[in-house]
């Protein structure tokens, strides 16, 4: 097991993949070899983004994404004919970079979490820790995010505390165990294929 304390004043910062706004770049991932980093070789970003007007999401063809508001609440993502509900804090919805969306705001401006890979590169999952308790973590990249508070978890029988705004990247060989053990934490699971 390794892991790396991501602290918030390191975070990056960038434009949309539209330029309708800035998203704040946690943790990534492109493809090895890869000189210039960019959307194109991009395997999967845990970011989050101020939702602050509506309007349509980036078209990232090729690209799972899961989506979560953290804080705020009343987001509406229209899709054609269907609606994938955000209304609620940390519900997750998951959607495909293909579909066009556009953002209904029903409470004022939200903030969210994203988490998106390259489809056949990775299989994701974003998941809002609330009440503590243990789960299974399978081998590969965990994100454990601290969005409002500082958070303390136990992976296995190590303890890390992660200080409000920060993430612990765990990055594991084998399969273990994490407990919640106080605040609110979002975890986002990365599984590379192969």
């Amino acid at each position: 097991m390794k892991t790396t304390l991501l602290k918030s004043e390191d975070y990056t910062r960038a434009p949309w993949k539209n330029g309708g706004g800035i998203f704040t770049d946690i943790a990534d991932a492109h493809r090895p070899g890869t000189v210039v980093k960019n959307w194109d070789s991009l395997l999967w970003r845990f970011a989050s983004t101020p939702i602050v007007a509506p309007g349509p999401f980036s078209h990232m063809p090729g690209i799972d994404r899961l989506q979560m508001v953290i804080g705020g609440r009343g987001l509406v993502l229209k899709a054609g004919g269907q609606e994938l509900d955000e209304r609620e804090p940390f519900t997750t919805v998951r959607f495909t970079g293909e579909i066009e969306i556009v953002t209904e705001l029903e409470a004022g401006p939200v903030e969210v979490v994203n988490l998106m890979a390259r489809r056949g590169a990775a299989e994701i999952e974003l998941v809002a820790l609330k009440e503590p308790g243990e789960r299974a973590l399978p081998v590969g990249t965990h994100l454990v995010y601290a969005p409002s508070g500082d958070c303390g978890i136990r992976v296995n029988s190590e303890e890390f505390p992660v200080p409000a705004g920060c993430t612990l990247e765990i990055e594991l060989a084998e399969a273990s165990r994490l407990t919640l053990v106080s605040g609110l934490a979002v975890l986002g699971s990365i599984q590379l294929a192969g």
